[in-house]
């Protein structure tokens, strides 16, 4: 039985101890994985590209209409809360986690009008990759994308992407790299790049991904470091014969895949090795979360 952590929460107006919140058993969340959630990161006791999180609950929230329970005023002062107490317990980088739910109703497929929307936040301590990890790159599988068509929305409905991350956690991988009609969407934690002659390359954004924050991230970085982005159709082929495969999340921030099926990535001497754009990009990436300021 796995333990809570005794960690301070909030839910619906209300500041408490982790393992004493409680929800109905009607909630939408609940019983139908009817809401949105954020996560973001935490450096130094400041918010890392809070302004962009918020953009997104509000993008999430507006495509399931579900109505925004808080101004982003409200919000930072949530969060802030939170991260405190987790300071105060000397807590290195952290999470917090954010979720809205349509709220409690009698069951029914249906949207109920006028509900009060479920809000629930909480801290975690993050957990980075490792030093060997960064310094060795990590493995992945692929697979066909199974998931749902609204990959756009940062939905609690999650198990799709639970089934395919539990297929790389089975070969002892990191992530599965997924692919929708022969061509990459994500992984089913992150965002996937491939590194092609020098220049960053994404898939573009459509309703079968997430627009991960770390997409605007890696477009200014790479503008940074003079390293050409591009969002374009990516087919399979494109990703097996990359000079480098990289993902990003909130919390991976940029990590190298060194190998795809148990196929090394790259080519020469930098094969199965992390590349020369991740280096440059992950050194960025760490002058980036110095510069925060809230």
């Amino acid at each position: 039985m796995h333990t809570l952590p005794d960690t301070l929460c909030y839910l619906n107006g209300e500041y408490g101890p982790l393992h004493e919140a409680k929800v109905s058993v009607l909630d939408r969340g609940f019983v139908f994985g009817d809401g949105i959630y954020e996560v973001i990161p935490v450096y130094g006791g400041k918010l890392f590209r809070f302004d962009e999180h918020m953009a997104r609950l509000a993008r999430s929230l507006a495509k399931v209409r579900i109505p925004n329970p808080h101004s982003e005023a409200e919000w930072l002062e949530r969060c802030r809360k939170l991260v405190g107490a987790l300071v105060e317990r000397g807590s290195p980088d952290k999470l917090v986690y954010l979720q809205v739910t349509r709220g409690v109703a009698v069951r029914d497929h249906v949207m109920p009008q006028n509900l009060t929307p479920t809000v629930f936040m909480m801290t975690s301590v993050m957990k980075p990759p490792t030093a060997e990890q960064r310094h060795h790159g990590v493995a992945c599988v692929s697979a066909r994308d199974f998931r749902w068509e609204r990959g756009d929305i940062k939905s609690i409905s999650l198990l799709g992407n639970v089934l395919a991350r539990q297929m790389s956690a089975d070969h002892g991988a990191v992530e599965t790299i997924l692919f929708r009609d022969g061509f990459l969407t994500e992984a089913a934690a992150c965002n996937v790049w491939v590194v092609h002659e020098g220049a960053l390359l994404g898939p573009p954004k459509s309703e079968h991904v997430l627009e991960g924050i770390r997409y605007e991230l890696l477009r200014e970085l790479c503008e940074e470091e003079g390293i050409a982005f591009n969002l374009r159709p990516i087919p399979e082929a494109d990703v097996v014969s990359a000079d480098e495969v990289l993902l990003s999340s909130a919390t991976k921030e940029v990590l190298p895949v060194t190998t795809l099926d148990g196929q090394a990535v790259g080519h020469g001497a930098l094969r199965g090795k992390p590349g020369p754009v991740y280096a440059r990009l992950f050194a960025a990436y760490q002058r980036a979360k110095l510069a925060q300021t809230i």
